[in-house]
């Protein structure tokens, strides 16, 4: 695109954005900053003026100022985002006040520190700053969902899991800290907790990898349901042959040997060299259950670790009532 960074934003500039990136609605605004007098009363005066656009309609659809002391930038944010929120969804049930009082203040030290961290490259100074971020703000989510993330990246599943259990319900990252929460879990063992925080996030979200997550760890704890998960995952992406082999693995355990055959063909239709799937389509064909002590066949459930839910919440949006 021919936008330059930091440049201000016209309303054509914003359409060649809105164009490339396939949005339909676009929140876009300026922020002005007037320097503080002598004294350490602020460090100055903030305004951010926000404005939503109709891609699909080419208009607004209205604009908002929110001004105040830079120290109250969180809260002038939320009262950003409450206009935003009634002008995008006009039916939401909760009124202001709850959707401020969800959202708690957030101090200005903390909020510079985790914008810190999220510019920063180097691995050990986003731990630093974040860590900084959550201890200034103990209710402070974000934080925390961030340094679960490097948590799960340096393989400590254990405090991993602890920061993603901090993550509050009204977070963008919930969903997401949900999905590694329950991957911390089971990498920890806890085979239970994982699959009732698993359970829980695929009555939020239908998508395949919450699914198949959810299927390996009641395989884990022998619950019968496990083959119906996995089920589910392959019926929603029938393209991932993970999802053909962990039903077929389900079903070979329970001893319904056709029908397990008939999962691993249809691995192996989609990944022909997988030799754990070869194996086992032999054993179904056999009619040969498990062995107590083989290796090659124990735990072999696979798990996902990328979450997406981008285009569940693009059909979402699309299937939502027009507003006017």
């Amino acid at each position: 695109m021919s936008v330059r960074r930091y440049t201000r934003l016209t309303t054509a500039s914003v359409m060649e954005i809105a164009v490339n990136t396939d949005a339909g609605v676009v929140v876009y605004g300026e922020i002005d900053l007037e320097p503080a007098a002598s004294g350490p009363a602020t460090r100055g005066m903030l305004k951010i003026t926000a404005h939503i656009l109709d891609v699909r309609r080419v208009r607004r659809r209205g604009t908002s100022e929110a001004a105040g002391p830079l120290e109250n930038l969180s809260s002038l944010q939320t009262e950003i985002a409450w206009y935003a929120v009634k002008s995008l969804s006009p039916g939401v049930t909760v009124n202001e006040e709850e959707f401020r009082r969800s959202r708690p203040r957030v101090r200005l030290d903390a909020l510079e520190s985790y914008v810190r961290g999220l510019l920063t490259t180097a691995t050990d100074q986003k731990h630093k700053l974040f860590t900084n971020a959550a201890r200034l703000e103990p209710t402070y989510s974000q934080p925390c969902f961030q340094l679960g993330r490097l948590n799960f990246a340096s393989k400590n599943y254990r405090t991993a899991a602890e920061w993603f259990h901090k993550v509050s319900a009204t977070d963008l990252h919930y969903r997401e800290a949900l999905f590694f929460l329950g991957l911390s879990r089971y990498d920890t063992g806890d085979f239970k907790g994982a699959a009732d925080v698993l359970r829980n996030l695929s009555g939020m979200v239908p998508l395949p990898e919450v699914w198949n997550n959810l299927g390996a760890t009641l395989l884990r704890i022998n619950d019968p349901d496990a083959d119906q998960a996995f089920l589910k995952a392959a019926e929603i992406d029938p393209a991932d042959p993970d999802y053909h082999f962990n039903a077929g693995y389900a079903l070979w355990r329970k001893g319904r040997f056709d029908d397990a055959a008939n999962a691993f063909r249809a691995s192996l239709e989609r990944k022909p060299e997988d030799d754990t799937a070869t194996l086992l389509l032999g054993r179904s064909l056999k009619q040969q259950g498990p062995r107590p002590g083989d290796l090659r066949t124990e735990a072999q459930e696979r798990l996902k670790t990328e979450y997406n839910e981008s285009a569940w919440l693009t059909l979402k949006a699309m299937l939502a009532p027009k507003q006017q």
